[in-house]
């Protein structure tokens, strides 16, 4: 058992390594070499997990699907907010998740060939959230969940870009609750608006109260 933790360990430590790199350096740029500096594991290690540079890439991009998950709501539609507002706090201060998100988008990387896997498993993710948020009835009876998601996934896309570029995504919270209170409206029905929390620190709240569930070795997500 002792000897299997210290394989999952060391897979960790490897991943955000090559995190780390792929986000400083992009893909073409960066090399088995770097990634080993900064995991300070021995190319053995390395190679027993991941055989190559690309099967590294795609373990990067892998991890991105357990990194939007949310805590359940009573509003299915402040779960949706909670997808884009906790992965957007998360991409200051997690550099798998960094890399995992230059990955996806640049486009030095098409040769691995799984660039819209994350893609997909998000809009698969907020579709799933919309189509449970129409049960409820916190729909309007025009909207698509398929379109929505759509939308919603492409338009992160290009704001996380463009706050990367304008502030280092200092600003990117604040830019995701603007977007959020604009496209809300013709989406929820009005009685549901006001109850969701769309404030540019909620991203910074979920994953303060994400830290203190997984200090208490909590069984269940907290919800917030």
């Amino acid at each position: 058992m002792a000897k299997q933790e210290r394989a999952i360990r060391t897979r960790k430590i490897i991943l955000r390594a090559a995190g780390e790199v792929f986000d400083e350096q992009g893909y073409e740029a960066s090399t088995i070499s770097d990634i080993l500096a900064r995991a300070q594991v021995t190319k053995g290690a390395l190679y027993f997990h991941f055989r190559s540079k690309e099967e590294l890439a795609r373990g990067v991009l892998d991890e991105q699907a357990r990194l939007i998950a949310v805590a359940p709501q009573a509003l299915k539609l402040q779960e949706l907010v909670d997808m884009a507002m906790g992965v957007g706090a998360r991409l200051n201060d997690d550099p798998l998740l960094r890399g995992s998100i230059r990955l996806t988008v640049e486009q030095g990387a098409r040769s691995l060939g799984t660039q819209s896997g994350p893609y997909v498993a998000w809009t698969e993710v907020a579709v799933g959230i919309l189509e449970a948020a129409r049960a409820q009835g916190e729909l309007l009876p025009h909207v698509s969940p398929v379109d929505t998601a759509e939308l919603i996934v492409g338009a992160f896309a290009g704001i996380q870009l463009m706050s990367q570029t304008m502030s280092d995504r200092t600003d990117l919270g604040r830019r995701l609750s603007v977007f959020l209170d604009h496209i809300l409206p013709s989406v929820a029905v009005p009685g549901i608006l006001s109850r969701l929390d769309t404030a540019p620190d909620r991203g910074q709240r979920i994953l303060t109260r994400f830290g203190q569930a997984e200090e208490a070795e909590a069984v269940e997500p907290a919800t917030v």
